[in-house]
């Protein structure tokens, strides 16, 4: 059996197949989440995307749940929130098999609670560690529960349809990148509606990932979509990553749209159904966003980045959407999970029903009021010693706030308005930096004398 601590992340399971994840250990997870997850009793409902380790890591995690006498309902190839939707609608403990953007060599597991409550290190992944450190007893002979299939498509597009209406929407043609992901399974069934033209890219399901990597944060694995929202005069663009639960678009002109944008324009579709709501983003979103949100009658509530955080301050607060910089998206009415696929259907919603017709840029202009940097890496050889010295250098200045929510956030109040965060990674030794400004001059220069500080002289980056 393969140690747990290495593959044992903040908020899933993730490691290299086969030299740090096996089926001998999705084996004994899936006993331990048997007993974690659904008390030893009753069902958890499983699903796993198209890498060619997924479907052997699912069938062994059910062969353990089933051994611990839980019944399996099989939901066989699906995307992250099609599972969080089976866990919701059949109110069940679930796993979702799959490495979402890392490479061919990875696989994990995500675990959530019934009704697509989250799971991290610290609300079960420990507890699953802990029962497996101390045993995996042998399978019994008798009381063994029973593996059930189920298709869970047709219901997911169903309920999709039913919180995001396109029915009245203009004719729109959208370029679609799945990147070989299960995009490439649930947008036919999702976005086959009427006056609605898709054009697919890498919709072939292939965990090999041939053409590039399923992982649109990275520049570099937007370029082909791109290029073909250009050439086909498309109104936007969607990419998914690997499981399907990120989405990010790109508008007529074939340039990236914030993801802060996004989750102000999907705040705003959210509050004029439920006025006054609250609205949940991550402190690494444009300060745009908590500006819209109020300006709408929402009330913004800063949180941490993560998505249990996210999930979890939802929860607390009844908020009725949250939005993270990462391009994940949360809705109260699926659970308080993200889609990536509910965030798509915002969009095309609020492109096809403008009065104005207005193409998607100008659309969103009045949301991309910043300049922003994207987030940037560095490598350093002692995280805490470069954030002192970048407090230290910046904490002092006049018409400065600091706070530590999360990392260091420095906040300019004067003229002109300039914010920054400097994060560590929980997994590398990286300083991760968001800058936004007034303007784009004010942020390269704000950015370039925090990176200064951080990469000082013997210091690396990335």
């Amino acid at each position: 059996m393969r140690d747990l601590a290495p593959v044992l992340k903040a908020y899933d399971i993730r490691g290299l197949v086969p030299d740090q994840f096996d089926e001998d250990t999705a084996r004994a997870i899936g006993w331990a989440a048997a007993q974690v997850l659904a008390g030893g009793s009753g069902s958890l409902v499983v699903g796993y995307d198209m890498r060619p380790t997924s479907p052997g890591l699912a069938a062994a995690f059910a062969d353990g749940a089933t051994a611990a006498g839980v019944d399996v309902v099989d939901a066989g190839l699906t995307s992250t929130d099609q599972l969080y939707y089976a866990s919701g609608a059949l109110d069940l403990p679930g796993a979702m098999f799959t490495a979402s953007h890392n490479p061919a060599a990875y696989n994990g597991i995500k675990l959530c609670r019934a009704g697509a409550a989250p799971v991290g290190r610290d609300t079960g992944l420990l507890e699953i560690k802990a029962l497996i450190d101390d045993g995996v007893p042998p399978a019994p002979v008798a009381g063994r529960g029973a593996v059930e299939r189920r298709d869970t498509l047709g219901g997911y597009a169903a309920y999709l349809h039913g919180l995001v209406d396109l029915s009245g929407s203009r004719p729109l043609t959208v370029v679609v990148d799945a990147g070989n992901g299960m995009a490439g399974h649930t947008v036919p069934a999702v976005l086959a509606v009427d006056g609605l033209t898709v054009v697919p890219l890498y919709f072939e399901l292939d965990g090999t990932f041939p053409n590039h990597e399923a992982n649109p944060i990275d520049p570099a694995n937007l370029v082909d979509l791109q290029a073909a929202v250009r050439e086909r005069r498309a109104d936007l663009g969607l990419a998914f990553d690997g499981d399907a639960d990120r989405c990010f678009v790109v508008d007529e002109r074939g340039e990236l749209v914030s993801p802060s944008a996004l989750t102000a324009l999907i705040a705003v579709r959210e509050l004029s159904r439920d006025p006054g709501a609250p609205v949940v983003h991550n402190l690494i979103t444009s300060k745009a966003v908590p500006e819209i949100i109020a300006e709408h009658g929402g009330l913004p509530v800063r949180t941490r980045v993560g998505h249990s955080l996210i999930k979890q301050t939802m929860a607390e607060t009844g908020a009725v959407f949250g939005g993270e910089h990462s391009g994940h998206f949360y809705f109260r009415d699926f659970w308080r999970a993200d889609s990536g696929m509910l965030a798509a259907l915002h969009t095309l919603a609020a492109l096809g029903t403008d009065p104005a017709g207005r193409p998607l840029s100008q659309l969103l202009a009045p949301y991309e009021r910043y300049a922003a940097s994207g987030e940037i890496n560095s490598t350093v050889r002692d995280a805490d010693a470069a954030t002192a010295r970048v407090e230290k250098t910046f904490g002092t200045a006049p018409d400065i706030t600091i706070d530590r929510l999360d990392g260091l956030t420095v906040e300019h109040t004067g003229t002109p308005m300039w914010w920054f965060n400097l994060r560590p990674s929980n997994t590398e030794p990286l300083l991760r930096l968001n800058v936004e400004g007034a303007d784009h001059a004010v942020m390269e220069r704000v950015r370039d004398d925090v990176l200064r500080v951080v990469r000082e002289p013997g210091e690396g980056d990335t």
